[in-house]
């Protein structure tokens, strides 16, 4: 049996100012699976943020879109704290229904090679201490705990780097 998205064709691309509501929906979508008591409400208008996101001219967001939906998306930029040739990965997300059909995979491929044709380095990100999964399909990517940012004990996210090119 397949799925009515086994044949659909997948685009990876530059998002758009006006997919930031759909952005932000799957965005909570995804987050919400790690918060067992449900996404926090840190009073955050993710819609706005991610218009923000993308409209960026120092950072880039790449969306995964499949028969016409948002399935995934990634969002980097330089940090603003972090040497020269880092880039950092601050959101990275694929919609929970589509888990395990190379969606991800996909994605972080995209940031790599754009990663490598702006002569990135090293690659940085933060995620989630609960977020098990995450965490392991970062793993299977490379990516390693940060020698020079350890989490403090008070800190509810994991510090990961890696090699910004190859996979």
């Amino acid at each position: 049996m397949t799925s009515d998205h086994a044949h659909a064709p997948r685009v990876i691309r530059t998002a758009l100012p006006a997919e930031a509501e759909k952005i932000a929906a799957l965005h909570r979508r995804a987050r919400s699976t790690y918060y067992p008591d449900g996404l926090p409400d840190d009073g955050t208008d993710w819609t706005a943020a991610w218009r923000a996101a993308v409209g960026r001219p120092d950072g880039q967001v790449l969306c995964a879109v499949e028969a016409g939906e948002i399935v995934g998306v990634a969002s980097f930029r330089a940090p603003e704290d972090g040497p020269a040739g880092t880039v950092k990965l601050f959101q990275f997300h694929v919609d929970p229904g589509r888990w395990g059909a190379g969606i991800g995979r996909a994605l972080h491929a995209a940031c790599v090679e754009q990663w490598q044709a702006d002569g990135r380095r090293t690659a940085v990100l933060d995620v989630h201490a609960g977020n098990r999964r995450a965490q392991a399909f970062y793993a299977r990517l490379g990516w390693v705990p940060d020698p020079d940012h350890p989490a403090a004990e008070d800190d509810h996210h994991l510090h990961l780097r890696r090699p910004a090119g190859g996979e």
